[in-house]
């Protein structure tokens, strides 16, 4: 399966997070975890992801990246199946 355009399914060994702009988690509409910028901030992995989804999975489960000039959006669609459904611009 493809999100928009024919892009490919988000790699369960991305990493969740852009450095400058903003990249989350979400459950619905509750934000479930975050990207800080502190120094001692440990990023997620989408695998980290799937095991959370995996364990709720009647969920809306949504990846967002925030950044400079890019932005995109995942939703999962099934067992380790995370789609761009949404892609923009980002800001600045």
């Amino acid at each position: 399966m493809f999100g928009i355009n024919g892009y490919a399914p988000l790699s369960m060994d991305s990493v969740i997070g852009v450095g400058f702009g903003k990249a989350w988690l979400s459950k619905g509409d509750e934000v479930v975890w975050e990207e800080n910028h502190d120094d001692d901030c440990a990023l997620m992995t989408v695998t980290e992801a799937e095991a959370l989804a995996a364990a709720d999975p009647d969920q809306d489960w949504r990846i967002h990246y925030y950044g400079p000039l890019s932005e995109a959006h995942y939703q999962r669609q099934g067992a380790g199946l995370w789609v761009l459904y949404a892609k923009g611009e980002g800001f600045a």
